[in-house]
């Protein structure tokens, strides 16, 4: 019998599903969601399933779902036999993984944890394994896997203290919902130890964001970014949000007061861009945008607000800020994207995201921590004259990266498993 909670949040999903359409409609005329791809959200498919086997993973956002590709290609490579689909809540990310899967994996939105769009959905896929990435935990849809006889995985898990004490609510229920699944791989100590808390049994330890793979760049692009900039150093702003750009701007002016170098930022969210270049306009420079197709030849800064191509410029640049780390709304971004890259990390102190890189990166004198704008002013000088130093800051930083095999491959080794037998075992 479910616990009290879990059968009234069913009961009250399944009261309001009616009024789901509107709700959806309503999300995609402001924006969230992708008006031609509704009916997925009710759980309705958009492409085929193919015969046998199937390995369903979910990641909510960008960096959970991206965080997933070092596991889709693996099985993708060793397990040709399973058929594989992706889902995730947002249309960024939908974006991206549209680049980034292979061309036989398909992407879907994840339906609302409603009963009859959990319903269609999994009689559907008719998923064999479910591998859940962070914390994206939806009761109706993992409580109906489960019926259907799949195993689950929440790996790479991540329980923040504001999530636990949420769950600390309802005890009952999380140990119901903690105890489908069949495997739970926490990405750091802290949040294994709130996860225990709550009745989960953790198997290990796992964090994908630590290895995932290297962010791709079109070599052309990289040699055409390098031709605009005519020999100018490149220092970047990368994942900025609101509040942190005028202090990239500042940081920049102090640094650099001669515009000798070529200042990129990569917001975040891509329609901030023009907002940013009318910002650095005001403040007297001259601004292009890489969504009009602007040549960064023509400006001192350029603002590249298009999606995708992190890759491209972490390859380019003397340093990069790492943005959302001047936010404690943010909590920091990943570090570990330039850092496979061998880029000079630069960051602010609200990391909370990434607490634990963060500091065994600070540990290995692997990262520059800074506070405001004259302390990233700063970086960005010493990044521009004493380029010897950043490199070997990033080395240090790539490896830390490089150490993380080991715990790819345990990580590996406890999800195989789960997986179906292959198909000559099942056929013979």
């Amino acid at each position: 019998m479910s616990a009290p909670a879990l059968t009234v949040y069913r009961l009250l999903l399944g009261l309001a599903e009616p009024l789901a359409p509107l709700i959806l409609w309503q999300r995609a005329i402001s924006g969230k969601e992708d008006p031609k791809r509704l009916r997925e959200r009710l759980g309705y498919p958009s492409c085929t399933r193919q015969k046998g086997p199937l390995v369903w993973m979910h990641g909510a956002s960008v960096g959970e779902t991206l965080s997933l590709l070092p596991l889709v290609e693996r099985l993708h490579t060793q397990r040709p036999d399973l058929q594989l689909v992706v889902t995730s809540g947002t249309a960024t990310a939908a974006s991206l993984l549209a680049r980034r899967l292979p061309g036989d994996v398909p992407h879907q939105y994840a339906p609302i944890d409603a009963p009859g769009a959990t319903r269609r959905f999994l009689e559907y896929w008719r998923p064999d394994i479910a591998i859940v990435a962070e914390g994206e935990i939806w009761p109706n849809l993992l409580l109906g896997a489960k019926a259907r006889g799949a195993k689950l995985a929440l790996v790479s898990a991540r329980m923040t203290e504001k999530s636990a004490h949420g769950w600390r609510n309802y005890p009952q229920s999380a140990a119901e919902t903690f105890g489908l699944f069949d495997l739970i791989l926490p990405q750091d100590d802290a949040s294994a130890r709130r996860l225990e808390d709550l009745g989960a049994r953790v198997d290990g330890r796992l964090n994908l964001k630590l290895a995932a793979d290297t962010l791709p760049a079109d070599p052309a692009a990289i040699e055409a970014v390098r031709a605009a900039a005519g020999g100018r150093p490149i220092l970047l702003a990368a994942s900025t949000h609101g509040g942190e750009d005028e202090l990239v701007l500042e940081a920049y002016s102090q640094a650099d007061p001669d515009r000798a170098s070529l200042l990129v930022i990569v917001p975040r969210h891509t329609e901030r861009g023009l907002g940013l270049a009318n910002m650095a306009r005001a403040r007297g420079y001259r601004a292009t945008l890489r969504s009009r197709g602007e040549s960064p030849a023509n400006g001192a800064i350029h603002i590249a607000d298009t999606l995708g191509e992190l890759g491209l410029w972490f390859r380019v640049a003397a340093a990069a800020y790492v943005g959302g780390g001047m936010s404690k709304r943010v909590g920091g971004h990943n570090p570990l994207e330039p850092a496979r890259l061998a880029c000079p990390i630069i960051s602010g102190p609200q990391v909370r995201n990434w607490a634990e890189v963060y500091a065994a990166l600070q540990a290995l004198n692997g990262v520059t921590m800074v506070n405001n704008s004259t302390d990233l002013g700063r970086a960005f000088t010493w990044a521009l004259s004493d380029s010897i130093a950043a490199k070997a800051q990033a080395a240090r930083a790539r490896g830390l990266v490089d150490s993380q095999a080991a715990a790819m491959e345990a990580g590996w080794a406890l999800i195989a498993p789960l997986l179906p037998p292959p198909s000559d075992e099942v056929m013979g």
